[in-house]
């Protein structure tokens, strides 16, 4: 069986199709009756036996790993117990009776009722679960699609700064075109920035405060 599926699945290009179908008749009769002798009432009960290994090989096996699509490479002492095993394991044996018991002591009715309370549970789930889905998806594609009101770059530099103490780089500040100045000459203590209107000097701007600055001697209570 191993080799002629090998060959369907390698060699299905070049096979001889009628030796193919001739062995392919001679496996199918041979799995017809291994199926008639396991149906058999004198057939003993197959967990009733005990399967053992004819040979045991601790190297890797090729053939073996093929056959089972690489998900056993050598048939040793270590796999064997687990593979050819005809009978779980006591524990498991012993809750798979007490659960058997238990389904043969529930109602014929009430076990339909309990099925189809369970279909209606496992239906709903679904319903839920595929909505919510496509209620994701509806929102992963706004998401998407919607304008970006950040910037990545901007938020690493902010967490620099507050995190590790980098100062984040910030571009020279532009003059307006608005307001040109000239420097008048004169003395280096005596240099001044102004605009070209004769205005108030840059960055001082125009008081809204009145003061009334008198002397000290007309400010003393005792002054004649």
């Amino acid at each position: 069986m191993g080799t002629l599926f090998m060959k369907l699945e390698h060699d299905h290009e070049t096979v001889n199709w009628p030796t193919m179908l001739d062995n392919f008749a001679l496996l199918s009769g041979q799995v017809n009756m291994l199926l008639k002798i396991l149906k058999n009432d004198k057939t003993p009960n197959l967990r009733n036996l005990i399967v053992l290994p004819i040979r045991l090989c601790p190297d890797r096996d090729e053939e073996l790993a093929n056959l089972t699509e690489k998900r056993i490479t050598v048939f040793n002492h270590e796999v064997v117990p687990d593979y050819l095993r005809t009978k779980p394991d006591p524990d498991v044996e012993q809750r798979e009776q007490q659960i058997i018991q238990r389904a043969n002591l529930i109602v014929p009715d009430a076990g339909q009722k309990q099925i189809n309370s369970i279909n209606k549970i496992v239906n709903q789930t679904l319903e839920l679960v595929s909505s919510t889905r496509e209620q994701w998806e509806s929102e992963a594609g706004s998401r998407a699609s919607a304008t970006q009101t950040s910037s990545l770059s901007d938020t690493h530099h902010l967490i620099s700064a507050v995190c590790l103490g980098k100062s984040p780089k910030s571009s020279p500040m532009k003059m307006s075109s608005g307001m040109p100045t000239a420097v008048q000459g004169g003395a280096p203590g005596n240099q001044m920035i102004g605009s070209n209107s004769g205005g108030p000097p840059l960055g001082k701007g125009p008081s809204s405060i009145k003061t009334n600055i008198k002397s000290a001697a007309s400010m003393h209570p005792y002054a004649r």
